[in-house]
């Protein structure tokens, strides 16, 4: 696990330009660096060692030397390709992941990607023909950015890096803002910064004289398998969940376990069989998960480290977390990720983490929608249009919301778990003109695509290709890596999603029960108060540290002072109807007050 940066470029300078670069991300891998240099293109690589503790440092090259590599991520599968690379006569000098990529491409091109089994972000230039091939993982959980400049071409692990770059032209995308109201993140390829782009998760590109050329290699298939009964995708839920444990165990240093009190996070501490698990919680028992971790660790003989977050921590950190994001992220979470993973970094140097199971399980409560209150549903569409219409000047008051949403139809309400401000509220706090584009246009193409499928299919997809990518996977790299620490996820693994992603939808939602199936195989081992625990996520306190005075005022001054891009007056007024408990406007203060933090460390502070 690792952070790579390059360029490429004629101008001198580059061995000091690269560095610089790359001592910018030197977070994601403080154990060693190196670099690659030649006229036209510079390397470089900040290593965290996790496999070939001393064999593995990047940059590496091929037999000739005509193709080098830097490489982010963890294959799992490596030695299982490694042995079909040496039958093929390929010669390796190292026992690293890396080195199997890289004669994995010259034996198979973009082909390898599909052999891979792991989470990777790598870059592969071509000494001889001057070019450069790069590529992402299937889901996203290894990032990659680049920046077209006018004769500059720049990639990295993280945005930031290339602050370090003379000829990286820092300038605010303010086209993003508004789709970060509605969406709490950055959607698509596009970022906050002008010119930097996003390789999409199961994307790869080429690039030469100056022309780049992406295109997709992977795409989920959420159609559904009917051939099989419950018992049948037990079984396979099984077999592949210990099976994706195992490859992700696959280490030359300790591996731990975050822990909360979600079904999937106890069930990959307990299958797992690690020695050490971390949680932080809060004062504040409604808010903390501490009591539980340490009773499940006990339960299955391991050591539970934990902490609790203080108010005045959280809020110290937060510029920095901002920071360490490299684009604003309004998920409060992050900022507990953050937390949890410095815990956890003290002891080891990789965790593993619950992610990816609602996404693909259908574990959101959300997901209940198209069977609750199933009734509503049987209303002509044109009344129900009607009653939301009524009903919007009270959405804000219990049971109203209710009817606005069923009002529309999905492709006009659902955009992933989170949904801040609709488009046209949006437009009335900022203070710029947004132009009337909104989220159908970013989600219609996805909607497109699974037309045919049920609804709760629909949802999953979308939450695949914005939610779990603009939110889950970022903040667990990014508060993982700013702590030095590896994350894995076993439940986002490209064989176990192979294999269970065409469970039908009467097996992920029965009654009042989300992600079903995988509850059942979980019941196996753990008890039934926790394999059936409500999908809780990952709480924070901040509906009530907003409502505190100085914060309040902290924010409230911030809010003030932010005429350049809100409505000052009506981002205030959010703020004090919170205060007086007059609405929960807590998401919506966050979002924006997320925003300006982030702006104040990218804009004003550097």
């Amino acid at each position: 696990m690792c952070g790579f940066v390059g360029f490429v470029s004629k101008d001198g300078n580059k061995k000091k330009i690269i560095k610089d670069m790359a001592d910018i991300i030197i977070h994601r891998g403080p154990d060693s660096d190196g670099y690659y240099v030649n006229d036209n293109v510079a390397l470089g690589f900040r290593r965290l060692s996790i496999i070939d503790l001393e064999g593995g440092t990047q940059p590496i090259f091929n037999e000739n030397k005509d193709k080098v590599i830097v490489f982010n991520g963890e294959i799992y599968n490596y030695k299982e390709i490694k042995e079909d690379l040496l039958e093929k006569g390929h010669v390796f000098n190292t026992d690293s992941d890396t080195e199997v990529i890289l004669h994995g491409y010259e034996e198979y091109e973009e082909g390898i990607l599909d052999k891979l089994r792991g989470m990777f972000s790598f870059i592969i230039y071509d000494t001889k023909n001057n070019s450069i091939f790069g590529a992402r993982d299937f889901y996203g959980i290894k990032p990659m950015y680049y920046y077209r400049g006018k004769n500059e071409f720049l990639f990295g692990s993280e945005i930031k890096s290339f602050l370090g770059h003379p000829k990286f032209v820092k300038e605010l995308n303010r086209d993003m803002l508004k789709q970060y109201l509605t969406f709490q993140y950055s959607v698509g390829e596009d970022t906050f910064f002008k010119n930097v782009f996003k390789l999409m998760p199961g994307h790869y590109f080429k690039y030469k004289d100056g022309k780049i050329k992406i295109k997709r290699y992977y795409e989920i298939d959420l159609t559904s398998d009917d051939s099989k009964d419950l018992e049948e995708w037990k079984d396979i839920i099984r077999k592949e969940l210990n099976e994706s444990i195992k490859y992700h165990k696959i280490s030359d240093v300790e591996v731990g376990s975050f822990l909360s009190s979600g079904v999937d996070s106890s069930i990959i501490a307990t299958l797992s069989n690690v020695d050490k698990t971390f949680t932080v919680g809060y004062d504040n028992k409604k808010y903390s998960e501490i009591e539980y971790a340490e009773d499940l660790s006990k339960k299955i003989g391991v050591k539970n480290i934990s902490k609790k977050i203080t108010k005045e921590e959280y809020f110290d950190k937060f510029s920095m977390i901002q920071y360490y994001m490299d684009e604003p992220l309004a998920d409060p979470s992050a900022a507990a990720l953050y937390f949890v993973a410095n815990t956890a970094s003290k002891y080891v140097k990789v965790a593993l983490s619950g992610e990816g199971a609602d996404e693909i399980f259908g574990g959101y409560n959300i997901y209940h929608e198209p069977y609750s209150v199933s009734w509503y549903n049987k209303i002509p569409y044109f009344i129900r249009r009607g009653i939301g219409i009524l009903a919007y000047p009270f959405r804000n008051y219990t049971g109203f919301n209710f009817l606005v949403r069923r009002s529309k139809k999905l492709e006009d309400r659902y955009v992933g778990n989170a949904f801040i401000f609709e488009p046209k509220v949006a437009n009335k706090i900022l203070s710029f003109d947004t132009g009337k584009n909104d989220f159908r246009k970013l989600t219609k193409p996805y909607y497109d695509k699974v037309k045919d499928l049920d609804d709760v299919c629909k949802m999953q997809y979308i939450d695949f290709n914005f939610w779990l990518i603009g939110d889950i996977l970022l903040k667990a790299d990014k508060m993982s890596m700013a702590n030095s620490l590896e994350v894995r996820v076993p439940l986002l693994d490209r064989c176990l999603i192979d294999n269970v992603i065409g469970i039908p939808s009467k097996y992920k939602i029965v009654g009042n029960e989300t992600k079903y199936a995988f509850r059942q195989v979980c019941k196996e081992t753990l008890e039934d108060k926790v394999a059936n625990k409500k999908k809780l996520g990952f709480p924070v306190p901040i509906r009530e540290w907003i409502k505190e005075e100085e914060i309040y005022k902290n924010i409230y001054d911030m809010f003030s002072n932010a005429s350049e891009f809100f409505n000052v007056k009506r981002i205030c007024k959010l703020l004090d109807d919170h205060k007086n408990g007059k609405f929960d406007n807590s998401r919506k203060i966050w979002t924006i007050y997320t925003f300006l933090v982030w702006y104040d460390e990218y804009f004003v502070k550097r």
